[in-house]
């Protein structure tokens, strides 16, 4: 099942996507798209080389799945990152 997005929620949603402290299910619950249909946006919207280096930065990180979280990690981001819009960070 392919849902159809807006180009701010496919930006937000390879953001999130790429994020390493935004865990699968924030996604799911955003948009409504399971780990799998992430996968496949990811693997549509971007480049081949970038979506296999994407792959190999995720595939078993704890920080991606809420399960496999530690119980200290609370939050979505780092403390100091700033934010993001349009999938262009900030200057600093």
């Amino acid at each position: 099942m392919i849902k159809e997005f807006t180009e701010i929620e496919l930006d937000r949603i390879i953001e999130m996507a790429w994020e390493d402290r935004t865990p699968f299910e924030a996604i799911t619950f955003q948009f409504g798209i399971s780990e799998q249909e992430t996968i496949e946006v990811m693997r549509r919207e971007m480049k081949p080389s970038s979506f296999r280096m994407w792959r190999k930065r995720v595939q078993g990180r704890a920080t991606k799945h809420a399960k496999l979280r530690s119980e200290d990690t609370d939050r979505f981001r780092c403390s100091r990152q700033r934010n993001i819009t349009g999938n262009k960070i900030s200057k600093r």
